[in-house]
This record gives structure tokens, C-alpha cells and sequence, in this order.
């Protein structure tokens, strides 16, 4: 019988030492290994981020900042006269007379630079905002799992924080180039553009496909393996899910060009 309480209390004691060893493993979890993990183990950083909302807040600034930072380099080094009448030059031709007078007033070397600078972190708000909101219903739609918006705002965040990469190869690009007469969309060394279809500026399907990137597609990737996690949905109703707005996107666009 002693025998018998022996082993229950031993089974007992290993239970809790199991049960506070996976505590602690999950307080010593930090943002530093979700910024890592992220990247290099989407799964084990997306499971964390789910229960740490207020995380957002790191990848959002590491990953503005950078942007920032590159566009106001970019502003500096560019040349700036031809990048004004390239503007003029991508025109339609039965306006473009009519605009030239208008964007070379307009235009202006540090008008431009804090007004992109400004404008980075607002639409990248919004981006995430309307992710969010769409996220957050199509849940609601599809698996009605238990996810407040704050966590799928957290979840739009940190599934873009690869976007870093985007700015580094702007600036890699940058740095490498002979000449400082560039646009801004030619500094995208992984769009579709620069990889496959090779418009020139003005062509018709130039900014679509200086838009879409191989970064896109890692983007909606994690998108697709942390819904189908979060949700519980498959990874077909998961893909559905994520892709849907996009491909209506570039679909629609691409049919207007």
C-alpha cells in the first residue's frame, strides 16, 4: 500500500516538474526569438505571437525604420532632375504635356523625401488594419476559432516582418549600381519584373510586375501556415482564405492592363 502511494506521489512530482519546466520554457520565449524564429522557424514563432499581442509593436518599427531609412538614402543619391522628367516621361502622351508643369513644380528633392518618409508608416498601418479586419471576419466565416482583432493585427504584422529583406536588397541594389539614375521599382532585384517579364517604365505591366515579388509569395506562405494553425482549417481553406483578395487584386489589375 506504501509502496503503491510511493509511486503515485513520484508520478505526481514528475507531472509538475514537467508542467513547470514547459512554463518556464514559454516565459523564457522572448520577442528576440520570434523576430528570429520567424524567419528561420515560422511555426514555433507564429504559436508564441498568438498569446503575445502587444509584440506587434517591434517588427512594426524594425521593419518601418529600415524602409525609412533606405528611401531617405535612396533620396539623397538619386538623380534627382532625371528622376523628375522620367515621371513626366511615364505619362499617357495625351496628358503628358499637360502634367509636365505640374510635376516639376510639384516635385521637389525634400517635398518628395519627407512626404514618402510620412507616408511609409501610415499605408503600412493601413495595410495591416485592412488585413486584420479581413482576417478577422473570414474566421469568423470559416472556423469561428476564438481570435480577438488584436491578435490577427499582431498576426498581419509579424507574418510581413520578412519584408525587411525587401529593404535590404534596395539598399544592396543601391549601393551596387553604377549609375543614380534609378526608380524606385527598379530597386526590387526579386519582382517578377526584374526576374521574368522585363518592361520598361511607362510599358503597361511595368508596375505590375515591379509590385509582385518573391517576398509576396514567402508573405502569404507564412499567412497560409499560421491561419491554418491559429484556425484549425486545412491548409487548402487556409490558402483559399489567403490568397482570395490577392490573386482578385493583381487578377483585376491584370485584366485592366
Amino acid at each position: 500500500m506504501e509502496h503503491a502511494f510511493s509511486q503515485k506521489r513520484s508520478i505526481l512530482n514528475a507531472d509538475i516538474d514537467i508542467l513547470e519546466g514547459s512554463k518556464m520554457s514559454e516565459n523564457s520565449y522572448t520577442v528576440a526569438n520570434a523576430l528570429v524564429d520567424i524567419i528561420a522557424s515560422p511555426g514555433k514563432a507564429l504559436d508564441a505571437i498568438k498569446t503575445h499581442s502587444s509584440w506587434w509593436i517591434w517588427p512594426f518599427l524594425i521593419s518601418t525604420l529600415l524602409a525609412v531609412g533606405v528611401f531617405y538614402y535612396y533620396y539623397g543619391w538619386v538623380d534627382f532632375p532625371w528622376l523628375v522628367e522620367e515621371t513626366i516621361r511615364q505619362q499617357p502622351a495625351e496628358i503628358r504635356a499637360e502634367a509636365a508643369e505640374n510635376i516639376r513644380s510639384f516635385m521637389q528633392p525634400g517635398r518628395t523625401m519627407w512626404m514618402t518618409i510620412i507616408a511609409i508608416p501610415i499605408a503600412t498601418l493601413v495595410i495591416y488594419l485592412i488585413t486584420a479586419v479581413y482576417l478577422h471576419l473570414a474566421n469568423k466565416v470559416t472556423s469561428a476559432a476564438d481570435i480577438g482583432f488584436g491578435q490577427w493585427f499582431s498576426f498581419s504584422v509579424w507574418t510581413n516582418f520578412v519584408a525587411i529583406f525587401a529593404s535590404l536588397i534596395s539598399l544592396v541594389v543601391i549601393l551596387m549600381s553604377d549609375s543614380n539614375q534609378m526608380l524606385a521599382e527598379n530597386l526590387q532585384a526579386t519582382s517578377l519584373n526584374a526576374l521574368l517579364i522585363h518592361a520598361n517604365p511607362g510599358e503597361p505591366w511595368f508596375r505590375w510586375a515591379s509590385t509582385l515579388t518573391l517576398l509576396n509569395f514567402w508573405i502569404w506562405f507564412l499567412m497560409i501556415i499560421g491561419y491554418s494553425s491559429w484556425t484549425g482549417s486545412t491548409m487548402l481553406k487556409s490558402s483559399i482564405v489567403v490568397l482570395l483578395p490577392w490573386l482578385a487584386i493583381f487578377g483585376i489589375w491584370a485584366a485592366l492592363i
